[in-house]
């Protein structure tokens, strides 16, 4: 018998730290939604992370969840990254 191939999932986060003290979801999901919410980021020009250890995680959190502890180094590495990309670009804010 064949394996059907794994579901897409997809999961984004948000982080401002003037109002937040952890990143949150805010936005998750499998299959169909997943592949909408990777081509509304890639219509939008929103950077994406593929690691699927970690959207394992963040698919399992309700809406505005706060990250995880263990997941906190991961997700702060993506941030730096986007950090630094958004500043190579001429845009330190990510707008």
């Amino acid at each position: 018998m064949e394996k059907k191939p794994p579901l897409p999932q997809a999961a984004t986060l948000q982080y401002d730290q003037a109002r937040q003290a952890v990143p949150k979801v805010t936005a998750r999901g499998k299959g169909v939604l997943a592949e909408r919410i990777i081509a509304l980021a890639l219509a939008n020009g929103i950077p994406q992370h593929r690691d699927a250890d970690l959207v394992e995680v963040l698919t399992k959190l309700d809406l505005d969840e706060d990250i995880p502890l263990p997941v906190y180094a991961t997700v702060a590495e993506i941030f730096a990254y986007l950090y630094r990309f958004n500043a190579q670009q001429g845009n330190p804010h990510g707008k």
